[in-house]
Parts: structure tokens; C-alpha cells; sequence
């Protein structure tokens, strides 16, 4: 028996075809990568706050989060699409978004829901400020359509960090 003559899956070029050439492509896949992970470390935190919340306030806080989580999990795919519809690569592994995410994770066994809010709202302010970079990047290569798909995320993140302030305004 002969060993098939095909080349590996693995040895199969990833670079899909683009218009905006190799340096926005690179510049492009770096800033998406980088807010990808970003996402992936906020949607996991906001989870953990969602799984770890307590006190008189549980029911609206945790159905919140969860709503929040929803959310941020939708831009995933997305972000990662269009990190390969411009000819990049993107995330492999949770090793890797820890390698890259901006965001502190928070591993603490027990955190207040006040904290957990506050925390929440501080760093969605941050994820605008990264989209917003991301957004510049895509914009000096004239990349319309991720400036586009960002300006949305960008509204979202707005949003939730207005309603975690919102929340816990009267506490503080």
C-alpha cells in the first residue's frame, strides 16, 4: 500500500485573497485578534459573574450578565470571520488569548456583586477604547466593512457599560 500523494491539511495555505493588501492585512488580523481575545476575556468574566452572583439583587444582576454574555459572544464569530474574509489568521487556543487579551481575568473566589458590576462596567469602557483603536487601524487601510461591523460593537459596549453604571450609581 502507497501513502496518499495529497499534501496535509495542515500544510494548506490560509491566506485568503484580498483587495487591501499584505500590510493591511497584517495590521487588520493584529488589531481583530487582539479585541477577539479581548471579547473571549470578557465574556468569560461576565459569565464567572453571572455563574458567582449573589445577594438581594441575584434575579436582575444574573439576568442581565447573562443577557451581556449573549451579547459579547456574538461579536466572536464575527471578529474571527473577518479577520479571515481579510487574509489573516486568527485565535487557536485559550493559551493564545491569554497571551494577547488586555483584560485582567479575575479569579477570585468570591467578589461582590457591587464589585462585579463596577468591574464589568470598567472593563467594557476599555473594550471601547481597544474597538475603537481597531477602528482606526481599519480605517487607515480603508477597510469599510470592518469600520463598520466595530462602530456597532462599539454601541454595544456603550451600552453595557451604561447599564452597569446605571446599576450600581446609587450604591457608590
Amino acid at each position: 500500500m502507497t501513502e496518499p500523494s495529497h499534501k496535509p491539511i495542515r500544510d494548506a495555505a490560509l491566506r485568503t485573497p484580498t483587495d487591501l493588501g499584505a500590510n493591511a492585512t497584517t495590521d487588520i488580523a493584529a488589531a481583530l485578534t487582539g479585541v477577539l481575545a479581548d471579547m473571549f476575556a470578557l465574556y468569560l468574566k461576565t459569565k464567572n459573574f453571572h455563574w458567582h452572583m449573589s445577594g438581594p439583587h441575584f434575579r436582575d444582576y444574573h439576568l442581565m450578565l447573562d443577557e451581556q454574555g449573549e451579547q459579547i459572544f456574538a461579536t466572536t464569530d464575527a471578529l474571527a470571520e473577518r479577520v479571515r474574509k481579510v487574509g489573516g489568521t486568527t485565535l487557536r487556543s485559550i493559551g493564545h488569548i491569554g497571551r494577547i487579551q488586555r483584560l485582567l481575568d479575575n479569579d477570585a473566589d468570591y467578589v461582590t456583586p457591587q464589585d462585579m458590576l463596577a468591574e464589568l462596567a470598567d472593563d467594557n469602557r476599555s473594550l471601547t477604547g481597544f474597538l475603537r483603536a481597531a477602528h482606526g487601524v481599519c480605517e487607515t487601510h480603508n477597510d469599510v466593512a470592518s469600520t463598520s461591523l466595530i462602530e456597532v460593537w462599539i454601541d454595544e459596549a456603550e451600552r453595557r457599560s451604561w447599564f452597569l453604571y446605571e446599576t450600581i450609581r446609587s450604591a457608590r
